[in-house]
């Protein structure tokens, strides 16, 4: 596993940090803990970032609750793309990417979510 590799792949290492995640694990959670993190740590500097990261965990934080709307999904990728590209530092294309990420390779497990009734949480995608 190498940058060029990775490259190759249609992906990238970013830092170079890998988190492993068994099929058992719920990506709508894994997305709204990690959106989470990012929104902690916007400095506030630049809007995209400061404004947008609120925006991202707050989307994904709804899905989660059982509370998604349909349309959430295609909202979630326009902020993250009015994210990426339109910070100073790296961190505002960090906090889209993997949104858009997990919408694109978990998608059926997000739109099981926002179907799913109030107060629910479906098995993750992998294992149904």
């Amino acid at each position: 596993m190498d940058y060029d590799s990775i490259a190759k792949a249609g992906s990238m290492l970013g830092s170079g940090a890998v988190i492993v995640m068994d099929d058992s694990r719920c990506m709508v959670e894994s997305l709204k803990r990690l959106s989470y993190f990012y929104m902690h740590e916007s400095c506030g500097q630049c809007t995209p970032c400061r404004e947008g990261t609120g925006w991202l965990w707050r989307l994904v934080d709804r899905i989660h609750r059982g509370e998604g709307r349909p349309a959430d999904l295609a909202l979630l990728d326009n902020v993250a793309g009015n994210i990426m590209g339109r910070t100073i530092c790296a961190l505002g294309d960090a906090a889209a990417m993997p949104v858009r990420a997990m919408i694109k390779h978990f998608r059926p497990e997000f739109e099981a979510m926002i179907r799913a009734d109030a107060g629910t949480t479906p098995v993750a995608s992998a294992t149904v």
